[in-house]
């Protein structure tokens, strides 16, 4: 393809498409609820930040999409949430399957007590690919998206574990993205780091939404409005507001956001 055709193409207005469609959703841990009626898109290779106090359903909502919640006692939902227009509550859905189509990052990274080489394949490996030459491909590309293939590559056999706190999340990072995952959930990826780790994980989220879509939760309001395409604002388990994220930070339309962004409470 041609320079000028693909800048032409480039110039097309091309519509967005939503990967995730969250439909009147509400989830209960025991008589509690959690979120209440809340109705969101995300759209295919974007950045959403969803920001907002502790306590307001940000991570309860995250941890539904790829249904992590499944895992605790008592607990149960409403409504729906749609992964390329199919429920992700449908009784015939693999949610290990699911798992390996959203891949997830926690605010504190957990490498595995492997080798840097072994943590990359591991998904690979669980999956059955057994080729060499695929599981070195994969580690190398994985490395590099990941922002740290020239810091490791002299040392993939070394133990993990001898890793600095930054590498380590950027290794949990390359591992998630070595089975090619369609979303990446990030739950306080950087609460834990420096501001030097900080500014490497941000730059490299940049650069991974030209593969994949981002989900962030942060309290660092600051970075969402350094990295996020539109920022969507919780409080007390409801949606208050979701914009692109220069408007929730220069106009929001509701006065509770500005309350919340401008440090009235939170």
């Amino acid at each position: 393809m041609s320079l000028s055709q693909l800048s032409s193409e480039e110039e097309l207005d091309i519509p967005k498409t939503n990967v995730i469609t969250i439909k009147n959703f509400g989830f209960f841990y025991g008589d509690s609820q959690a979120l209440f009626d809340i109705d969101l898109d995300v759209i295919r290779n974007e950045i959403i930040a969803y920001i907002g106090p502790s306590g307001c359903g940000k991570s309860t909502l995250l941890r539904s999409i790829n249904r992590m919640n499944d895992l605790i006692e008592n607990i149960n939902h409403k409504g729906d949430i749609l992964l390329n227009g199919q429920s992700i509550y449908r009784p015939d859905l693999d949610v290990i399957s699911l798992r390996k189509r959203i891949g997830m990052i926690f605010q504190k990274s957990n490498p595995f007590p492997k080798s840097i080489y072994e943590n990359i394949v591991f998904g690979l490996r669980i999956a059955g690919v057994k080729d060499k030459e695929t599981l070195d491909n994969a580690v190398e590309e994985s490395l590099i998206n990941a922002a740290l293939w020239d810091e490791v590559k002299d040392r993939l056999h070394s133990s993990a574990l001898g890793l600095s706190g930054g590498q380590t999340q950027r290794l949990c990072i390359a591992r998630t993205i070595a089975i090619k995952p369609e979303i990446i959930l990030m739950d306080e990826p950087c609460s834990a780091l420096d501001p030097i780790a900080t500014g490497k994980i941000e730059e490299m989220i940049l650069e991974l939404k030209e593969k994949f879509t981002i989900i962030i939760v942060t309290h660092n309001m600051q970075q969402a409005s350094r990295i996020s395409d539109r920022t969507a604002f919780f409080y007390l388990g409801k949606l208050i507001e979701c914009d692109d994220t220069e408007n929730i930070f220069s106009n929001p339309n509701v006065k509770q956001t500005e309350d919340y962004i401008s440090g009235r409470f939170g």
